[in-house]
């Protein structure tokens, strides 16, 4: 049975899995980026940005695996653009340009309707207005085989964990304090949610650690 991941989920050492007042110009939020600076150097990131070079040590074996296997992601609405309320019109496309780096369906949580965007390269962002178990349903659906991946913001994380409906999670937990931002944890008792750590691996910017529900 396919199975729902939360992989490469950066978070500081105080916490925080986001920088505080994201907008157009901050889209981790203020001081975000530093959260994926493990991330930014590796081969797959390169890749990502049509490059041929990048590092391939712990950091990116540990990302690519992250990224395979994977049939639909769920994002929150905040992933997906810095625009609140409705839609105000249907001109923003995400942050990634036209071709996104997802190729496969993006089911977006929103509690405003809006029609599914297909980009370049495979990637069709659909917009949930029923709740997470109606994305993930629709997500399992099609995902078939393959595995549904949670993608982020924050909140959209604690509200799958919260549920007990994320399977594993990967955490690259950052030597890094950032004072202020989403906190990840907060009133979370992951040990009482029924998730136990299954191991960790220091990678060269991140330790990598494995989360998984009992």
């Amino acid at each position: 049975m396919s199975k729902v991941r939360v992989q490469s989920f950066s978070v500081s050492l105080d916490g925080f899995g986001a920088g505080p007042s994201q907008s157009l110009e901050h889209p981790l939020g203020v001081n975000g980026p530093d959260l994926m600076e493990w991330f930014f150097p590796t081969r797959v990131f390169r890749r990502m940005q049509g490059e041929s070079d990048g590092e391939t040590g712990i950091d990116n074996e540990i990302a690519e695996k992250g990224m395979s296997g994977i049939g639909a992601y769920i994002l929150g609405r905040n992933m997906f653009g810095p625009v609140r309320g409705p839609w105000p019109d249907e001109t923003w496309k995400g942050w990634w340009g036209d071709e996104p780096p997802y190729h496969t369906p993006v089911f977006i949580l929103t509690r405003h309707a809006r029609a599914p965007l297909r980009m370049a390269g495979g990637t069709e962002f659909r917009f949930v207005t029923g709740g997470i178990q109606s994305a993930l349903e629709q997500a399992r659906e099609a995902a078939g085989e393959l595995d549904v991946r949670i993608g982020g913001g924050v909140h959209t994380v604690r509200e799958y964990l919260r549920a007990g409906l994320i399977d594993e999670m990967h955490l690259a937990v950052r030597p890094i304090l950032l004072g202020r931002g989403e906190a990840l944890w907060h009133d979370l008792d992951l040990r009482a949610l029924g998730y136990q750590c299954a191991g960790s691996r220091v990678g060269e910017r991140a330790t990598h650690v494995f989360i998984r529900k009992r």
